[in-house]
């Protein structure tokens, strides 16, 4: 199955050409993500300074959760105003660039993740709170530990979708990470059921490490007292559940757990998609062979049978 990329692949290709030594030009291109994310590339001052803009429909709420900390770490000397319409910036000029090309390819690197650095910042502080946690609940047993400790800190919301978000909380011994989802139609929910079936089946079978996998249509347990959650009685609403355990919160899977788990939503729904689409071609391909079986099995000059006035039959070549 097709893994999605983390970083935008047409901003990656216009700054590694842009960087190459070939002759500035003018840019004025919208570039558009997953989950409704826009991005405007352009040199509305000369040539060799190029501003990349970021729009993201949940971006408030990525402040509050310390996004602006996670992109001045990443994009510190390269941030300026944000463009009208737009919520965050960066300027690279084509004449200060790093001087080596490792440098360089770090610079279009980073700058193509600025939906996903952007997205991190929840994840992130949910790691940290998870580490002092665990911290804390070392200094007690099972039974005496504070009651703040055994439930765990607050449930953040990203509304990164219109009507989709990921709720995330940091637990002294987890992290869950939990995807509303909407089904549009009845195939894509029996779709759906498949896949996260798989999910639960292959963590049985062999990959034990992985992270446990929920689905369900009501609000799981830890979402008690958000408010705005649809009920999913009718199937299409579903909330997938994802636990991330100490394993998979150490500083070194960190950074590509957040990776992973940001793409989840785009990865299920692409393959849903990626499916019926192949059904469907499947079908009209089995379709085409039934029909030239038919014709294949028509005789090319037809006989037909013929009586003489005195009642005898013959058979006639058309």
């Amino acid at each position: 199955m097709l893994l999605l990329d983390y970083q935008n692949v047409l901003i990656q290709s216009l700054l590694t050409e842009r960087f190459s030594g070939i002759p500035p030009v003018s840019i004025d291109q919208v570039v558009s993500d997953f989950d409704n994310v826009a991005f405007h590339v352009s040199t509305p001052e000369t040539k060799t300074k190029i501003l990349i803009s970021i729009s993201l429909k949940c971006y408030k709420e990525l402040l509050e959760y310390g996004a602006q900390d996670v992109l001045q770490r990443e994009y510190g000397p390269y941030i300026v105003s944000p463009e009208a319409g737009y919520d965050f910036s960066v300027l690279i000029d084509l004449e200060n660039l790093p001087s080596d090309q490792e440098g360089r390819e770090d610079l279009v690197r980073r700058v193509s993740l600025l939906k996903r650095n952007a997205m991190a910042a929840p994840f992130e502080r949910a790691f940290d709170d998870f580490a002092h946690r665990q911290e804390e609940a070392a200094k007690f047993t099972r039974e005496s530990a504070p009651e703040g400790v055994r439930e765990g800190g607050e449930v953040m919301a990203i509304h990164y979708r219109d009507e989709e978000a990921i709720y995330i909380k940091a637990s002294h011994d987890r992290v869950t990470v939990i995807f509303s989802t909407i089904f549009r139609e009845e195939t894509d929910r029996i779709f759906g059921k498949i896949f996260l079936q798989e999910f639960v089946d292959a963590r049985r079978r062999a990959i034990q490490n992985a992270p446990q996998v929920l689905f369900r249509n009501e609000p799981p347990l830890e979402l008690q007292g958000v408010r705005g959650l649809a009920d999913g009685k009718n199937g299409e609403v579903g909330y997938v559940t994802f636990v991330l355990f100490p394993r998979h919160l150490t500083p070194q899977r960190r950074e590509e757990n957040i990776s992973h788990i940001q793409t989840f939503r785009d990865y299920f729904h692409y393959h849903i998609k990626a499916s019926k689409a192949y059904i469907h071609s499947r079908m009209r391909r089995r379709t085409a062979d039934f029909l030239q079986v038919l014709n294949r099995a028509r005789p090319e000059n037809e006989e037909k049978e013929r009586k003489t006035a005195s009642g005898r039959t013959f058979k006639a070549h058309g």
